[in-house]
């Protein structure tokens, strides 16, 4: 199979290529999906061939990784982006599940489940997590 594509959207892949190996496996520890460090070593292969030395490099192993030039090239910005809006999206549905936790769910009310929800997201962009009360 090949692929074509101009240097812009080669580059565009290959952040989209790493935003998505480190979603699935950044948490994993040693129990990496290692199909899916395969896949992101092959696109970065080809950095070499598109002219872009500086975006990879060579792991211990011997595997082409990105570089941390890439990786602290502003592509985890992106990725706090996404992280911060699901929490308080999830923390948000969370909180409003629990305020509700004595009703079973249904079409009868998942419209005030909805309400709960926007009401904590407006609180969460008004105040982050300032007024969260944890007692132990």
């Amino acid at each position: 199979m090949q692929l074509k594509m101009s240097s812009k959207h080669f580059r565009r892949l290959l952040d989209l290529v790493y935003i998505g190996n480190w979603i699935l496996n950044s948490t994993r520890g040693n129990d990496r999906i290692v199909v899916y460090d395969d896949v992101e070593s092959l696109v970065f292969s080809y950095c070499e061939k598109a002219d872009m030395p500086t975006l990879f490099e060579r792991s211990e192993e011997g595997a082409l990784v990105p570089s941390r030039a890439f990786a602290e090239g502003g592509i985890h910005e992106a990725i706090m982006d996404y992280e911060d809006t699901i929490f308080f999206d999830i923390l948000a549905e969370e909180l409003a599940r629990r305020d509700m936790q004595e009703e079973a769910l249904d079409e009868g009310n998942l419209e005030e489940l909805d309400e709960r929800i926007t009401a904590y997201i407006a609180e969460f962009e008004r105040n982050g997590t300032d007024n969260i009360i944890i007692n132990m």
